[in-house]
C-alpha cells in the first residue's frame, strides 16, 4: 500500500507538472510523528532553481498563528492576561477611544483599530518604534468589542509591542527563543536576518493589480500592495511585521502546530492542552463586515464547513495571502504546514489536505 509520504509527493509532482503549482511544500505530523515532508517544483521562475526542503516561502498572515502562540505563552507565565487593557502596559496607546481596549479584543479582531493612515510607506512599516507610535495615536474606529473586522496588520504591531513591554524582547527574538529554539527550527523568521544565505521562493501572481491610491486609511497600505511584490523585495523580507511577513518552510510551520497538540512533538509541548482548548474557544462575534460561522478563537481561526482545517472547532490555525496554511486538528491529532509561490484562483490546497486526511489513520 502506498505511504502517505509517497501519495502526497506524487500529488505535488502532478500539480507542478500540470502548472497548477509552481513550487510547493507540504509537511504533516500525526500523533507527534512526521508522516509527510514533501516538496516539488520551481522556487524561483527567474533562475529555474528548484524547491528544496529548506526553501523559505513568504506566508503572510500565517504569522498570526505565531503571534497568538507568543501571546498565550506570556499569559501562561502571568506576564499579561486576555482582559489586560493595552493602555495598562502601553500608556501612550490609551487615547482616542482606546483606553479600555483589551488584548482579547485584538486577538478576536473586535478591537476597532484596523487601518493604517494614508501615506504609510514601506519604510514606515519597517520602523518598529515609528509604526507603534503612529498606531498608539490612532482613534478607535468603533467602541472596542462591539464590532468585528479583520485587523490585517495592526494586530501584529499592537500585540508585539505589548509583548515587548511585558517581556522585554522584540517579536522576532521571541519567535527564535520561544518557538524555534525548543523545537529545533532553523527555518522560521518574522524579520529575516540581513546576513542570511537561505533560498527564498519567488512569488508569482499573474492576476494581481495595484489598486489606485484614493488617499484613505487602509488595512494594507497602498505602498505595500500588491503584497506578493512587497515580499519579493528585501524591504518586505527584512522588516518585522508580526501579522503579515513571515518567511518559513512548511516543515517549520507543521512542527509549530504539532507542538500545540496534546503531547507535543519530540517531548516539546509549547502550551498545555488546557490553554490550547481555551485558545480555540469561539465567541459569537458582534456585527461585522465579514462574520464567519466559527471565525476567530483567541488569535487562531477555527475550523468550519468547506475549510481547509476541517469542519470542527477542534482545529485551529491561520492561513495567509496566496494560500499558505498552518493548522492543528486536535480531533485527528494532525498538524499540517503548506507553503506555495504561485497565487491563482485555482488553488489546490484544499484538494491536497483532503487527500492527506484520506490516507492517514482516522485516530
Amino acid at each position: 500500500m502506498i505511504s502517505p509520504q509517497q501519495h502526497i509527493q506524487d500529488l505535488l509532482d502532478q500539480l507542478c507538472a500540470e502548472g497548477r503549482e509552481r513550487g510547493i511544500q507540504v509537511t504533516a505530523y500525526h500523533r507527534g510523528k512526521l508522516i509527510v515532508n514533501a516538496w516539488s517544483g520551481i522556487a524561483d521562475v527567474n533562475t529555474g532553481v528548484k524547491v528544496e526542503s529548506d526553501t523559505l516561502f513568504p506566508v503572510f498572515s500565517v504569522t498570526k498563528g505565531l503571534l497568538a502562540t507568543i501571546v498565550h505563552l506570556l499569559v501562561e507565565r502571568g506576564l499579561v492576561s486576555y482582559d489586560t487593557r493595552i493602555a495598562e502596559v502601553w500608556p501612550e496607546f490609551g487615547v482616542n477611544g482606546k483606553e479600555r481596549m483589551t488584548v482579547e479584543q485584538i486577538l478576536r479582531h473586535t478591537a476597532g483599530i484596523t487601518k493604517l493612515p494614508a501615506g504609510t510607506t514601506i519604510a514606515d512599516a519597517a520602523d518598529w518604534t515609528g509604526i507603534c507610535k503612529t498606531i498608539a495615536a490612532l482613534p478607535a474606529e468603533w467602541a472596542p468589542g462591539t464590532r468585528y473586522a479583520y485587523h490585517g496588520l495592526t494586530c501584529g504591531w499592537i500585540l508585539g509591542e505589548v509583548a515587548r513591554r511585558v517581556d522585554g524582547r522584540f517579536f522576532s527574538q521571541l519567535i527564535q527563543e520561544e518557538i524555534c529554539a525548543p523545537l529545533g527550527i532553523k527555518t522560521m523568521f518574522v524579520g529575516l536576518p540581513k546576513d542570511h544565505d537561505m533560498q527564498i521562493a519567488w512569488l508569482e501572481h499573474p492576476t494581481a493589480e495595484t489598486p489606485p491610491d484614493d488617499g484613505t486609511p487602509q488595512v494594507v497600505p497602498y505602498a505595500m500592495q500588491p503584497l506578493y511584490a512587497w515580499m519579493n523585495r528585501p524591504e518586505g523580507r527584512h522588516s518585522c511585521v508580526p501579522a503579515g511577513n513571515g518567511l518559513m518552510n512548511a516543515a517549520a510551520l507543521a512542527r509549530l502546530y504539532a507542538a500545540l497538540l496534546p503531547g507535543g512533538v519530540d517531548g516539546v509541548e509549547l502550551l498545555p492542552p488546557e490553554r490550547v482548548h481555551l485558545a480555540a474557544t469561539f465567541a459569537t462575534p458582534p456585527v461585522g463586515d465579514e462574520v464567519r460561522l466559527n471565525g476567530w478563537g483567541l488569535g487562531y481561526l477555527l475550523g468550519e464547513p468547506n475549510n481547509i482545517m476541517g469542519n470542527t472547532t477542534a482545529a485551529l490555525g491561520v492561513g495567509g495571502h496566496g494560500g499558505a496554511m498552518g493548522f492543528a486538528d486536535r480531533s485527528r491529532n494532525l498538524a499540517v504546514g503548506l507553503a506555495r509561490n504561485l497565487f491563482q484562483p485555482d488553488d489546490p490546497a484544499l484538494e491536497i489536505v483532503n487527500e492527506l486526511r484520506r490516507v492517514i489513520p482516522q485516530q
